[in-house]
């Protein structure tokens, strides 16, 4: 009695050492620390705030009412949506499955049988039994094999959250840069007309005199080429309305938006802490599901080493014993106990158990390179908004400086004192700073979508 006390102690710590019923816990080698850098610190590193942009709704990043109106369509209709939420279900049913396992299986299984022997009497026998069978989890298999499932179920969700975070931000993305084109057309197409009224003017001046056939023909080539990029913007406003279109999961057709001017963006951006990315972001909370299912699978392997123990049973009638057949039947009652203990297998076993590891091994660095991706987007957005910011400023002040050039420039022409071709020049290069201005606010708004997204906002 004591061999055997001391024999199922021994067992017990031997099941303990190899961790084959505890659960998953985040390695204490993964590391978030430092992975923000700071786009104004001479250290480099970002100052820690619990302020975080990425737990706020999309709601109150994305204020723009027909935005909104899209992104809750897109939710609605997005076919990436809608199979994301499909696979959730799925996930969720495959887990509901590994529960049962748990529970006993039992079948109906009726047989019958004639016989005859030398051409005598057929001799008709039958069974009516109702068969259980039922593995009992001593080792850990089935409740790792639970575990699993419960990993990719979550896994799974996280999917569906990183689906709807590139849905709300790929739309808010693309909205953006229509209103940013339609600013542009607006921009160009005054240009145009002041294009068109200076070939006007310049017409005029020749007959007088004033100027010669060289420079009208200069002023029209100038305004032939304003034209053709106004087509050039008006073709890119129609294919992003397409393209916006089929992320609503709908036909290429106008979309109703508003002015790039209404917009309000925020003024600072609040990164949070790096930690929070490891709760926070669907990608990197993927990745460390995909750490969670290695492991179990892992102590899946390790069970494998260990004897299953089954047992099945069956009760039901029958008229035939196995040595003669009597009418009527009777009731019969049978129950069975086996314990099967892995002695050689080819060395499969082992074999299943390093690859286990190995893959568990794989999935860990995995996990800590997403982790880096993800510091190294919010960096880049970050850095991106803090430099937007400031192009901003220069391109507002060289702006209201080519403005007052092409006000002096006209003026001095009107003295004497300039060509046409210096006022077409101060034209040329103010549209070129009114467009930059234009791109450049958007990349603006767009560093803040990138931040939003990289920070794993649109969760809710």
């Amino acid at each position: 009695m004591k061999k055997q006390i001391i024999g199922m102690m021994c067992l017990t710590a031997m099941m303990s050492s190899c961790h084959i019923y505890k659960a998953y816990d985040r390695p204490e080698t993964i590391d978030a620390s430092g992975i923000y850098r700071d786009p104004a610190s001479a250290t480099d590193t970002l100052a820690s705030d619990t302020a975080n942009m990425g737990n706020l709704p999309w709601k109150e990043v994305f204020r723009d009412a027909k935005l909104q109106a899209l992104i809750e369509e897109g939710l609605a209709n997005n076919v990436d949506m809608q199979a994301a939420a499909l696979r959730v279900e799925e996930a969720k049913v495959m887990l509901t499955a590994a529960k049962l396992s748990y529970l006993p299986t039992i079948n109906l299984a009726p047989q019958g049988s004639t016989t005859s022997m030398g051409g005598g009497n057929y001799v008709k026998a039958y069974q009516l039994p109702v068969a259980a069978s039922w593995e009992i989890d001593l080792f850990g298999k089935i409740l790792n094999t639970k575990r699993g499932q419960k990993v990719a179920y979550e896994q799974s969700q996280y999917a569906e959250q990183a689906v709807r975070s590139q849905i709300i931000c790929g739309i808010a993305n693309v909205y953006y840069s229509l209103l940013m084109l339609d600013r542009q057309v607006e921009i160009t197409t005054e240009t145009a007309a002041i294009y068109k009224e200076n070939v006007r003017v310049m017409e005029a001046m020749k007959i007088a005199g004033m100027t010669t056939e060289a420079a009208v023909a200069q002023m029209r080539a100038a305004s032939h080429q304003v034209e053709a990029s106004l087509m050039d913007l008006k073709r890119q406003v129609r294919e992003t309305e397409n393209s916006l279109a089929v992320l609503l999961a709908k036909a290429p057709q106008t979309i109703e938006r508003s002015t790039l001017d209404e917009q309000v963006m925020p003024e600072e951006l609040a990164a949070g802490v790096p930690m929070q990315l490891l709760e926070n972001r669907p990608d990197v909370k993927m990745a460390e599901m995909t750490l969670a299912a290695a492991y179990y699978t892992t102590n899946s392997a390790r069970a494998a080493f260990y004897p299953g123990l089954n047992i099945t049973g069956m009760a039901g009638w029958t008229n035939g014993s196995g040595i003669q057949v009597s009418n009527p039947g009777e009731f019969m009652l049978q129950a069975l106990a086996s314990l099967a203990q892995p002695i050689f297998n080819n060395g499969k076993l082992i074999a299943n158990l390093k690859v286990s590891k190995a893959e568990e091994k794989i999935a860990q660095m995995n996990y800590q390179q997403t982790i880096l991706e993800a510091g190294k987007e919010v960096s880049d957005a970050l850095y991106l908004f803090d430099t937007q910011n400031k192009k901003l400023v220069e391109d507002r002040g060289q702006v209201e400086q080519l403005d007052k050039a092409v006000t002096y420039t006209k003026a001095l022409f009107q003295s004497g004192d300039a060509t046409y071709l210096e006022i077409l020049t101060a034209q040329q290069n103010l549209l070129s700073a009114q467009l930059s201005e234009v791109s450049d606010n958007f990349q603006r708004m767009q560093a803040v979508i990138n931040l939003y997204s990289a920070l794993g906002g649109g969760r809710e």
